[in-house]
């Protein structure tokens, strides 16, 4: 297996003509290739959450125990992205994506079946597999890109392939409604329904896909006959050199270029308090419209679907900004939209409280459902660009072939740290505790701070390596 999911040699240059005509279009090719393949992994990892309630319904199992389960999924998932981009900087991107796909739909596949469904014990280790497995995901794409796409377009390319996620996430619900709602008007039984319609039917589609990605997607240049990419477009990072492209040792990639690499620690425990505003948001969102106010489910349903929308422009313009106005500088963007996040936060905390942000609100309006709204997708706008950029940063600040390694640490601390320990449990102990929200939108709001002035510092060390390398050339 290991020498089967090598990456490939480099063939021969090709001609200039010949590359100036082909990288073009492998180019489009290997980021459709990525695109689908990472869409694909949102069919197959968080159908669980959709099938809860029937599973409640049909085998009388209670929402602690289900959420239990599901907790696994996520820990496993945060885990597993930053030990699988140690594996995937090390593997053929080409065949390291499609794997991980076909293992994730056989795990959805695993949990929908009977075995899967047993006991909560069951449900658990098939969640953690799925988790597992749904990490060899970003690492991947991630080394796709510092291979095919050069540093002053990286942030751009990203944002649009990131939108993959939401693409996916989206067309999840539709597909297992389909899927769910064909069986049961056949008179088949509701939990059969169920074990086709949010466990079968997205497996099967995501296999599919695995094959289409891995006729598309190409691990690098070198492979297919052309220079590097930074040789191509002549715009090298700061750390750049051509030792990059030689894949190096687990021992290099782990403890020389990721675990000592001062500012990508900075980068990863920044992302803890990105990933905390977005899931801390994003989680509580329904229980806080609906028991403070007073929306029912369809309303705080469509304001939940306000704010995962807002993302793919807000993502895109992000990515976009820092590559045209801050040429690669990724932490200036991420400290503006972390302060524009900060400022929307606070009025969706202090809507309809009476206060004086409250006054200069019914300047424009009284419906305090709309500002909520607006507010929402505010919030769902900005905090996806940073969630983003922080995966550029970690690609930036790194060299290629430790890439997934860099964006796994970061992502690591995000989902296990920022989501797991932090959105979940301590904003869910806040909540309990504390019926008024507050101690819950303080947390919030600090948040946007301790991100803000991380980035600081990580913007000064951006600065000195783009002196660095003007000084160098």
């Amino acid at each position: 297996m290991k020498n089967i999911l090598l990456p490939p040699s480099d063939k021969p240059l090709r001609t200039q003509k010949e590359i100036d005509s082909a990288y073009p279009l492998y180019r489009i090719q290997v980021f459709i290739g990525i695109f689908l393949g990472y869409a694909a992994f949102y069919l197959v990892r968080k159908n669980f959450s959709l099938a809860m309630p029937i599973l409640e319904e049909t085998l009388g199992i209670s929402k602690s125990s289900l959420g239990f389960a599901l907790s696994l999924n996520a820990f496993a998932y945060g885990l597993s992205k930053f030990i699988m981009g140690g594996i995937s900087d090390r593997s053929d991107a080409r065949k390291f994506l499609p794997l991980g796909l076909i293992l994730a739909s056989l795990a959805i596949m695993l949990a929908g079946s009977k075995l899967g469904l047993y006991n909560v014990a069951t449900m658990a280790v098939c969640q953690f597999l799925i988790g597992w497995v749904g990490g060899m995901g970003w690492p991947p794409c991630g080394r796709v890109m510092t291979h095919w796409y050069s540093i002053t377009e990286r942030g751009s390319i990203v944002s649009l392939w990131n939108t993959a996620h939401n693409v996916g996430g989206a067309a999840l619900g539709p597909i297992t409604s389909f899927g769910f709602s064909f069986l049961l008007m056949q008179g088949y039984p509701k939990l059969l329904s169920a074990q086709f319609g949010f466990f079968v039917l997205p497996a099967v589609i995501a296999i599919l896909i695995a094959l289409i990605a891995y006729l598309l997607i190409r691990d690098n240049p070198g492979s297919c006959g052309l220079p590097t990419i930074e040789k191509h477009r002549n715009d090298y990072s700061p750390n750049y050199t051509e030792a990059q492209e030689k894949v190096l040792s687990t021992k290099d990639i782990f403890f020389k270029y990721v675990l000592n690499n001062k500012i990508l620690w900075f980068v990863a425990i920044a992302n803890i308090f990105v990933y905390l505003v977005r899931y801390g948001v994003l989680d509580w969102a329904p229980t806080y419209l609906q028991q403070v106010k007073g929306y029912n489910i369809k309303e705080s349903g469509w304001a939940y679907a306000y704010y995962e929308l807002a993302a793919i422009p807000g993502t895109i313009l992000c990515g976009w900004i820092s590559d045209k106005v801050f040429n690669g500088r990724r932490a200036i963007a991420n400290i503006i939209f972390m302060a524009l996040t900060m400022i929307a936060v606070l009025v969706y905390w202090k809507n309809g409280q009476g206060g004086a942000i409250d006054s200069i609100l019914h300047l424009f309006t009284t419906n305090t459902q709309m500002i909520d709204n607006i507010t929402l997708i505010s919030i769902g706008f900005l905090i996806y660009g940073p969630i983003m950029l922080i995966g550029v940063q970690a690609l930036d600040l790194s060299p290629k072939n430790a890439a997934g390694t860099s964006a796994g640490l970061t992502g690591f601390f995000g989902y296990f740290f920022g989501t797991a320990l932090l959105a979940n449990n301590l904003l869910g102990y806040l909540i309990d505790t504390d019926l008024t929200w507050n101690s819950y939108f303080a947390v919030l709001v600090l948040s946007c701070v301790l991100a803000i002035l991380l980035m600081l510092i990580v913007s000064r060390k951006e600065k000195q390596l783009r002196k660095a390398q003007k000084n160098g050339h």
